[in-house]
């Protein structure tokens, strides 16, 4: 009976580790920006930095308007009470590893707009890839 019991609690002690290393991949969270409103940009790159913070990895896509957040030469207003604007957070994120992209589409349809006009580290989306990406079940996906 003794040994039974030295035994039933070693299952016990090493349980959790059997539990904790499933095969399932760890949630990640797909951003899709197309907002033009700085402050719905602001809210949207908050939540992806929090979800960053907490060891989830996030993947970022700017699309429409939302896309010239990703030039060069654009501006963003900073917002209280951090006093950061939404490009200050997508360039903290991207310094950070963060993977951001403009749609395929998004340079096509900006005259005198080319790759060379986005920030160093955003890449143009390929949809059948990002299409892949999406379906996965571990992958949260939000629109902003």
């Amino acid at each position: 009976m003794k040994l039974f019991l030295i035994l039933f609690l070693a299952v016990l002690a090493f349980a959790p580790l059997t539990f904790a290393s499933d095969n399932h991949p760890q949630d990640e969270l797909f951003v899709v920006l197309t907002s033009g409103d700085a402050e719905t940009q602001m809210m949207a790159l908050v939540l992806a930095t929090q979800s960053f913070n907490q060891d989830v990895p996030v993947r970022i896509l700017l699309c429409s308007e939302a896309g010239d957040l990703a030039l060069k030469n654009a501006e963003s207003p900073a917002f209280k009470p951090a006093d950061r604007s939404p490009k200050q957070l997508l360039m903290n994120l991207m310094n950070n590893g963060v993977t951001v992209e403009v749609c395929g589409i998004y340079l096509p349809n900006r005259e005198h707009l080319s790759a060379s006009d986005l920030i160093e580290g955003v890449g143009t989306a390929r949809p059948p890839e990002v299409a892949a990406y999406m379906k996965q079940p571990h992958v949260r996906y939000f629109s902003f």
